[in-house]
């Protein structure tokens, strides 16, 4: 794909910061998603890329995208034509980039790039998964979700504690940073397509013994989220088939 490129930053060598974004139909929100990671990566000294994933988008989330080509050096829009779900793209986002920290996050920028700074350091300490947790005291809840939603995480993040992930009280956020070891390690063997697929990522993880750091964030709920109550109750039925998997040695050693 064509792009008009930005000049080349002076620090070259290898991509360190690789940044994520699954997308699907984000036309009216990635405009301003995309500002302010652009702004955030002028001000660093390190390679990074950017790769917006759009997940059958039908809409002009990738025409909006190649707009900042000329802003983010290492920009790569990648369009499936078919929508599989954002576990499916998150991974496909996360196996394609190439830089030695991985990040995902969420098109509507509930959670901005400039908060990575306080994950980093993480992975110098000999962490190698660094998660954002809105449930720590120390997290900033902007704008909150329906009470209804809430309630159902609440419900939701028990039962994950149990059945996958414990210890970590908040999996579904979607802010998440990867090494590069433990992206190739854990992403190759996912099989959750949609909601479910933090919380596969995470069980991965703790089974390869993968070292996880919780951080807490400033987090802003957008009111028109993709996320619907049917999400929440599929989630709950990939969570089981996570388990089920988990018992039966899908995954491998």
């Amino acid at each position: 794909m064509d792009m008009e490129k930005q000049a080349e930053p002076q620090n070259q060598g290898n991509i360190y910061l690789s940044v994520i974004i699954p997308s699907y139909n984000e036309e009216s929100r990635i405009k301003k998603t995309l500002e302010s990671i652009a702004a955030f990566l002028s001000k660093q000294d390190y390679q990074a890329e950017v790769l917006v994933i759009c997940d059958g988008a039908i809409d002009k989330t990738a025409e909006i995208s190649r707009l900042f080509s000329g802003r983010i050096y290492n920009l790569r829009i990648i369009e499936n034509k078919e929508n599989h779900g954002k576990g499916y793209v998150t991974r496909q986002g996360m196996l394609e980039a190439k830089g030695e920290r991985r990040v995902f996050m969420d098109a509507d920028n509930s959670t901005s790039l400039n908060q990575v700074d306080r994950f980093l350091p993480f992975f110098e300490e000999g962490y190698d998964v660094v998660i954002g947790d809105r449930d720590l005291k120390e997290s900033k809840i902007a704008v909150h979700q329906s009470r209804i939603k809430e309630l159902l995480g609440d419900f939701g993040n028990f039962l994950i504690q149990i059945l996958a992930v414990p210890g970590i009280e908040d999996t579904q956020c979607g802010f998440k940073v990867f090494s590069k070891k433990a992206s190739e390690r854990i992403f190759p063997k996912m099989t959750i397509d949609r909601w479910g697929f933090d919380i596969e990522a995470l069980a991965l993880a703790n089974k390869f013994g993968f070292k996880i750091k919780t951080v807490p964030i400033v987090w802003i709920n957008d009111p028109n989220s993709k996320v619907k109550l049917s999400g929440y109750i599929n989630t709950f039925v990939e969570l089981f088939k996570i388990k089920w998997n988990l018992m039966t040695g899908k995954y491998g050693e």
